[in-house]
């Protein structure tokens, strides 16, 4: 069941036309208006489409932004399109194929060059292959690429340019770029990284607007970072909340990198940013009076759920070829240097991943499981070292029963990163485990779960193999790793030994962090997912295999209270949201029962009986799939069963519905008004929506004109009262 859906198709583009209305009616006499839309972290994904899951998404990708972009571009021609950067890393089409080809046409870039972006600002994922492959990929941008603050081994602009000034309705609109400075933690060693230079980016800002002088009417900064500085808390060179303290002039602020929805004005200034993976667009909407002064400006943060992609987009010859390609790939094993599929890379007797007991809440982080084993193991193999630490990047990642292919592999490590060794004391590790330990929220008396702290990303988890321990989570962060045994005894702080861990984790955390002192002492040649596919090769079929050397303690989550299966069964049929970032507690059980939403949002006579798949447009008019409303009434007395006669839907009152129930797979967003045309005790029509693939859809109204009954909607729940 899904409520409060959003459909963005032409009723939106409608609504979002009359929305102007009042204001341009009422505009004063040579008042402008520009909008400024902005993307970021779009991390290759062109079509919306998971390739590690084979699955279609339906609720992001460049091609439903590309939609959305259309329709403000209708609704307003002076209309600026940027993006943030993390844009050519992200997806096997981009990281396993089109990446290590650059010299080749990119199809990030051909999609960005379509979609007539004005300009593009560096991300640091932009760095990953080096400065050489950055620049030969990005050289095929049709708009400059902006980074005012990274500089060649010669002063020059590594992309060519810092700044840009696009001018709309004779408006002059100054876009400046700046990316992380923090470039070199992750990438250095990568070819040219470390040659260039980063300036903080609130530095480079200010020279940028001081070179712009009077030539603008707006700034825009584009900046790849976050509000608050990742690493440099202290001269905040990495913080967009900088950049606006010493830049206060600025207009338009748009934040990126850690892909999280932020809307807010400071001043004047309007600040937007999005998730990744073309989940949202940023949307700055300025009024300007006859001189370009802006006397008005709001930001908002759009969501793609529910917006078609554009098909123009994906018709791109470059795209479509791309896409089938990374299919291919994957189905084919992603074997063979000339790119051409083959057989499986191999196979496994069972699922390597335990079902979650609480449905949201990952087993994978809750206990030791063979996916993070198999990872581990891998990593020991081929580092020689001691003990390896590894994260789950993704809370589903699972490896299937059966034959597995390199959609499988990137599903449990997705990121392009090599492996390191590096020397470390007992101490210092045990230092990084508390580091990796505190991603959990303490546990307290009459919890029924673990839950996790929302400010510690799930990919920061680490896991580590080699040695045994506990993580006591009755304690507070920093006191939790309890028990740590090396090879049967017990780790000395003085001990040393050999650390197995990835590149980025080397460098953002036990770096950056000031872990550990001792410098990486061998570096693989290939990547972890490289290791991965070459293990299954070797050793296909494997079994799945835990040697649980790591557990949880100090908790007591009331295994035997029914009270708690109770709540468990309520988040798991939907009507309690998981307790992902906060435990249910038992002294609260009262009021966690009371506050679970009802078992379905179809009701007979008062009691509810199902549940029907439901569409919210943006006039709030509810829509019910008639053919779920079926099937939730078959057992009651307002009963009827629905066909297709081959013309038009027949409707039998009285009926139980005969057919299977739906399968909530994704269907196509497009929405389409119509009339209904309904054999219902002679021939009814009745307002419906009609949705792809040819499900009809009607609202509390049109359900009570086909049963003649009395049908009401209160607090999301359609009754049909029938006496």
């Amino acid at each position: 069941m899904k409520h409060g859906k959003k459909l963005l198709s032409v009723l939106l583009a409608l609504a979002m036309v009359l929305a102007l209305l009042p204001s341009a009616a009422f505009a004063a006499e040579g008042e402008k208006h520009i909008t400024i839309l902005g993307t970021s972290d779009m991390h290759g994904n062109i079509w919306g489409f998971s390739y590690e899951d084979s699955k279609e998404t339906d609720n992001n990708g460049m091609a439903r932004l590309y939609t959305y972009i259309q329709q403000v571009r209708a609704e307003n021609p002076n209309t600026i399109l940027i993006d943030a950067g993390d844009d050519i890393q992200g997806t096997i089409m981009t990281d396993d194929i089109y990446n290590k080809i650059p010299e080749e046409p990119h199809p990030v870039v051909a999609a960005m060059n379509y979609m007539g972006y004005d300009a593009m600002t560096l991300g640091n994922h932009e760095f990953n292959w080096g400065i050489d492959t950055m620049q030969k990929i990005l050289s095929q941008a049709q708009f400059p690429v902006l980074a005012a603050n990274v500089k060649d081994a010669s002063g020059g602009f590594v992309t060519g340019a810092g700044w840009t000034i696009v001018e709309k309705d004779g408006v002059k609109v100054a876009v400046i770029g700046v990316v992380t400075p923090d470039v070199p933690i992750w990438d250095g060693g990568k070819e040219g990284v470390e040659a260039c230079t980063y300036e903080a980016a609130n530095t480079a800002v200010k020279n940028a607007i001081a070179e712009i002088g009077d030539g603008a009417d707006v700034i825009v900064v584009s900046a790849h970072m976050g509000m608050y500085a990742e690493f440099d808390e202290d001269g905040g060179s990495d913080s967009a909340q900088k950049i606006l303290d010493d830049n206060p002039e600025i207009d338009v602020l748009q934040v990126a990198h850690n892909h999280v929805v932020v809307s807010e004005t400071q001043g004047d200034t309007v600040i937007g940013g999005v998730r990744n993976g073309g989940r949202d667009i940023a949307r700055f909407d300025l009024t300007l009076d006859q001189n370009n002064h802006v006397t008005d400006a709001t930001v908002e943060i759009v969501d793609m759920t529910g917006v078609t992609p554009s098909q123009a987009l994906r018709d791109i010859e470059l795209v479509k070829e791309s896409h089938q390609k990374t299919i291919d790939f994957i189905t084919g094993g992603g074997a063979g240097e000339d790119g051409e599929g083959g057989a499986a890379l191999g196979s496994t007797t069972a699922k390597f991943q335990p079902a979650d007991e609480i449905a949201g809440l990952p087993e994978g982080k809750l206990q030791d499981t063979a996916v993070m084993d198999l990872i581990n193991k891998v990593q020991l193999e081929n580092s020689g070292a001691d003990v390896s630490a590894a994260a789950l990047f993704k809370d589903t990642s699972d490896l299937p029963e059966g034959d597995i292919n390199y959609g499988n592999i990137f599903d449990i490590y997705k990121f392009d990163n090599t492996l390191y060794r590096v020397t470390v004391t007992g101490k210092e590790l045990k230092g990084y485990m508390e580091w990796a330990a505190a991603c959990y929220n303490q546990w307290v008396p009459g919890d029924i779960n673990i839950s996790f702290d929302p400010e510690y990303p799930g990919y920061l988890y680490d896991m580590f193999a080699g040695v045994d321990y506990e993580i006591d989570l009755s304690q507070p962060k920093g006191e939790r790793i309890k028990n740590v045994m090396f090879k049967g005894a017990p780790l000395q702080d003085d001990q040393t030994l050999t650390l197995a861990v990835n590149n980025y984790r080397y460098s953002s955390a036990l770096k950056a962090q000031n872990l550990i002192a001792g410098k990486k002492e061998w570096e693989s040649s290939n990547s972890i997912r490289d290791m991965i596919v070459a293990y299954l090769a070797e050793h296909s079929p494997i079994s799945p295999e835990v040697d649980n050397n790591w557990k949880i303690v100090g908790v007591d989550l009331s295994l035997d209270d029914p009270r708690r299966q109770e709540i468990i069964d309520l988040v798991n049929a939907g009507r309690l949201d998981t307790p992902y970032d906060k435990s249910y507690n038992l002294a609260d059980y009262d009021a966690i029962i009371a506050s679970a939403a009802p078992a379905g949002n179809v009701a007979v006579n008062g009691t509810v009986v199902g549940s029907a798949f439901t569409y919210q447009i943006d006039d709030g008019a509810v829509y019910y799939r008639l053919r779920d409303l079926a099937f939730a009434l078959k057992d009651t007395s307002a009963a009827f069963n629905v066909e297709w006669n081959g013309q038009m839907v027949v409707i039998t009152k009285g009926a139980a519905y005969t057919a299977e129930p739906i399968q909530d797979s994704p269907m196509s967003p497009a929405f389409m008004e119509t009339t209904l045309s309904v054999l219902a005790d002679g021939q009814v029509e009745v307002a419906a929506a009609l949705m792809s693939p040819g499900y009809h859809c009607v609202t509390a109204e049109g359900l009570a004109a086909l049963l003649g009954l009395s049908v009401t909607e209160a607090d999301g729940v359609l009754t049909i009262t029938t006496a």
